[in-house]
């Protein structure tokens, strides 16, 4: 009979496409992994992995399993948050995703607010772009998230509770003078944070919408990761960007006091929600800190309704 270790082994395989870095994801030796894929392909009566020369790939059936697999997991997760939802918040780990920039505004501040309240409780803080959080929800990783909209919202439980500025930062105060058009927009030289999600990015996302509709493009002079570099190529004054207005208030004053920042016309917001599957048991704990990150982020936003 298949087990849910054999399906979380089968599941993680197919996630690492190798064997060996499934066992090294799960803490496993690689035989070990291999003797559970093997017992689970007996359960079910059909090979599920073929090896290629890197690794290996789930057969038809492999991936005819894996979504029932993944649901499995995750229905197996809930029940274990329906159980503790009973119990005390003493002890246990609390795992809460949160995109790259909601954790300028209350990474530290909000794990400060949990651990004081139950310092027995342990806090993880994951994720960095929206897109990569929701799919770590979707695979049972996490409980709960705090994202920035749109996302692929199928199976996902979506509250949005605040909202936020776009703003056009540079080093140059000639290019600040006046609201900055879609037009305008499209012939900047911008550097851009979220290189790895720039087709998902939200803010990227809508600037892309917002220069289509006028019937530009846009096009970046640099690509980067994080928005701290980002903000300090502009404070060099080598290109200009786009950031949500608090983020010139967190990071401003120490990596670039001599940039300012204007609003774009229209007005551009970026939406905030929090998120987590449909009809998930959420933990005392995912309660407590989603809340407590809904305070956070709408003392430094303007708060939303649904």
């Amino acid at each position: 009979m298949l087990s849910l270790h054999q399906l979380r082994c089968f599941v993680t395989a197919c996630e690492q496409r190798s064997f060996t870095a499934a066992a090294v994801e799960l803490g496993y030796s690689q035989p070990s992994l291999s003797e559970q894929i093997r017992l689970l392909e007996r359960s079910v009566g059909s090979q599920l992995f073929t090896r290629t020369g890197r690794g290996v790939l789930p057969t038809e059936a492999g991936s005819a399993l894996l979504p029932h697999a993944q649901r499995t997991l995750a229905a197996a997760g809930e029940a274990q948050a329906a159980v503790a939802s009973v119990t005390a918040l003493e002890t246990g780990t609390v795992r809460f995703g949160i995109f790259g920039t909601a954790r300028l505004y209350m990474g530290a501040a909000l794990i400060s607010d949990v651990l004081d309240r139950h310092p027995g409780l342990r806090v993880e803080l994951i994720g960095q772009n929206s897109t990569e959080v929701v799919e770590e929800l979707r695979r049972g990783r996490l409980e709960a998230a705090m994202i920035s909209l749109p996302i692929d919202d199928e199976g996902m439980t979506i509250r949005p509770v605040a909202r936020e500025e776009l703003v056009y930062i540079s080093a140059d105060p000639e290019r600040l003078r006046a609201p900055v058009t879609a037009r305008t927009l499209a012939a900047a030289q911008l550097v851009l944070p979220e290189t790895t999600w720039r087709t998902q990015d939200s803010v990227r996302v809508a600037l892309y919408r917002f220069v289509q509709e006028a019937g530009q493009t846009l096009s970046t002079r640099i690509e980067v990761e994080d928005v701290e570099t980002a903000v300090e190529l502009v404070a060099a004054g080598l290109a200009d960007s786009v950031v949500e207005r608090g983020v010139m208030a967190e990071l401003g004053p120490r990596l670039a006091p001599l940039v300012g920042w204007v609003s774009l016309r229209p007005r551009l917001h970026n939406t905030i929600a929090v998120v987590h599957r449909k009809d998930a048991v959420l933990s005392p704990g995912a309660r407590l800190v989603t809340e407590l990150a809904v305070s956070r982020i709408r003392d430094v936003t303007e708060a939303v309704d649904r």
